[in-house]
């Protein structure tokens, strides 16, 4: 990919996404498809003052650790990945794989050791994160394997990606900037509330969010960017949600999934295809069966199911609830090794009522005037 964008993405995330300083220790990570913006995120690290360190891994790897390393390799986490983790100041992951199915037949046990082990650091690093001591961003190379679970060719996906990005703006900055204050309205309402029922085709689902604080994504973090998320209350979920997309997780797909919850927790769980793989993932542990984040996706240059959480989660007008781990920043308290984002697609006969009031209506939000952000 030889595109004058690639500088420009490489600046958004290190002036603003994951804002890099002088001195400051910053990991890239990718896979050898991803090296034209591993290259220029690498001189845009130099040019604000930071040290670059390359994590550069092939796409097999995972493959070959679920397949060769023994229990006692799953269960720990390594002295030099501990201290770094503890060390960085910024972390820039890029999602770039050859293979998105690759750990499709690993047994999910052995994904559940890894995560297990390796959650307490992560939380240690979310911790530093959510009080500013440290930053990170996620984004996404466009690879032939994300254009094919698109349903895209390798061009037009790369076209989508980089606009899903604002990088077709003269300057993304102030584009991002310019979301961020529409979704502000909505984040200072729901900081307000104390309800949200989702009600929709097999959905009727009421959770408690008094005293949460709603985050605003504005390309911080994740890239593309584009929702406001929160963490309900534990214990304060009740009735059903029916995901019509695929909850997608470590590259597999469960179809038709329905859940039912009581006092928070998940009680019943169905789904048309890969039931038996979601059921193990939700008794990694007792977390698991909590709902760690409540969204509302706001990204309208979204529009489309693409199979990948980092865009689905942002489809202007949809609504998604992740399982597991809740992020300390919204008040959450729910500790889990997982965090499983599911989207429900609330975009036609769906509706969202804030304290009994609507807030959402067939995708548009009814605090803004022409309902989009």
């Amino acid at each position: 990919m030889n595109d004058p964008r690639l500088r420009k993405w490489a600046q958004l995330i290190t002036q603003y996404s994951a804002p890099v300083h002088p001195g400051h220790e910053v990991v890239i990570r990718g896979t050898p498809l991803a090296i034209p913006l591993i290259l220029e995120l690498y001189r845009a690290v130099l040019e604000q003052g930071g040290f670059p360190h390359l994590r550069v891994e092939p796409g097999e790897l995972q493959e070959i650790l679920f397949r060769y390393a023994p229990d006692e390799i799953l269960d720990s986490v390594p002295d030099l990945m501990r201290m770094e983790m503890e060390r960085l100041d910024v972390i820039i992951s890029i999602r770039s794989e050859n293979n998105t199915r690759a750990l499709s037949n690993v047994a999910p046990d052995k994904e559940i050791r890894l995560q297990r082990a390796r959650q307490p650091m992560m939380e240690e690093f979310f911790q530093r994160a959510a009080v500013g001591e440290a930053f990170w961003c996620l984004t996404q190379f466009p690879t032939p394997a994300y254009a094919q679970d698109a349903e895209m060719g390798l061009l037009e996906y790369r076209e989508f990606l980089l606009q899903s990005c604002f990088l077709n703006e003269a300057d993304p900055v102030a584009r991002w900037r310019q979301l961020r204050d529409r979704q502000q309205l909505l984040a200072d309402h729901l900081n307000q509330a104390r309800e949200i029922r989702l009600k929709g085709p097999g959905t009727d689902l009421r959770l408690g969010i008094a005293g949460r604080k709603w985050i605003n994504d504005h390309g911080k973090e994740n890239l593309p960017g584009g929702e406001v998320f929160s963490g309900p209350v534990e214990d304060q979920v009740e009735g059903q949600i029916r995901f019509d997309f695929p909850a997608v997780y470590q590259g597999r797909e469960v179809r038709g999934l329905q859940l039912w919850f009581e006092q928070g927790r998940v009680v019943r769980a169905q789904a048309e295809h890969n039931q038996g793989f979601f059921e193990e993932m939700i008794d990694t542990d007792e977390g698991a069966r909590y709902v760690g984040e409540i969204a509302f996706g706001t990204n309208y240059n979204v529009q489309r199911f693409m199979r990948n959480t980092l865009f689905d989660e942002k489809i202007g007008g949809t609504v998604h609830l992740a399982l597991g781990r809740s992020y300390p920043e919204t008040g959450g308290q729910n500790m889990s090794a997982i965090h499983w984002d599911i989207v429900c697609d609330l975009r036609r006969d769906g509706e969202v009522y804030v304290d009994g009031e609507l807030f959402q209506k067939d995708g548009r939000f009814r605090l803004l005037e022409d309902g989009i952000v």
